[in-house]
């Protein structure tokens, strides 16, 4: 005979041991370092940066690496060299030259003016033309959503209910006609004779 539901008048009373070092896995001390930010997380690892400077510096080496080259490229653009030509004794061909080359620049400058302003003008002549074809397209649509200018095209709608099985349903009224399908057993053909035949 079980005793489980009885009353526990003297409960089980643990013995008075020396306990072992053992401590309980929660009692051990955890997280003994703190985690910081990382870039891009927000913070002082987020401070303002020069975004161009980093970028030019990365293409860069993105260059040598294609190229092949293994030194580290300057950051800073070399200076251009000045023509050994200038500093010679003929300076006075290197003027010339320079004068032919500013003469150049002003005719390649002229050009490309001109050629902007072609583009100019045939970026406005299709806007112009585009604006005319979107309004003539929009009145010929006003002028068709109108049944009273459209009387061809204005038809009546029918009934939500003009197809349905139950209409008319008055006995007597319906003609006489051949046989036909109707979706209602009720009033199909075969069972109209059926009743009469078997059951009336």
């Amino acid at each position: 005979m079980t005793t489980a539901h009885r009353p526990t008048f003297d409960p089980a009373q643990g013995k008075e041991a020396l306990r072992g070092p053992a401590y309980h896995q929660r009692l051990l001390p955890a997280y003994m370092h703190l985690k910081t930010r990382q870039p891009g997380q927000g913070g002082a690892a987020d401070g303002p940066r020069d975004l161009r400077a980093e970028l030019l510096a990365a293409e860069a080496a993105h260059f040598a690496k294609l190229k092949g080259v293994t030194d580290e490229v300057p950051a800073e653009p070399v200076p251009k060299l000045k023509h050994a030509d200038s500093i010679g004794s003929d300076s006075d061909s290197s003027e010339e030259e320079s004068d032919d080359e500013e003469d150049e620049a002003a005719e390649l400058m002229r050009e490309l003016e001109k050629i902007k302003r072609e583009r100019q003008e045939q970026k406005e002549k299709e806007e112009r033309e585009r604006e005319a074809k979107e309004q003539e397209q929009r009145e010929y649509e006003i002028a068709r959503g109108n049944p009273l200018l459209n009387p061809q095209d204005f038809n009546i709608k029918r009934r939500w209910d003009d197809d349905v099985v139950f209409k008319n349903q008055a006995r007597g009224s319906e003609v006489k006609r051949g046989p036909e399908f109707v979706n209602d057993l009720l009033r199909s053909d075969f069972h109209k004779r059926f009743m009469s035949k078997y059951v009336r």
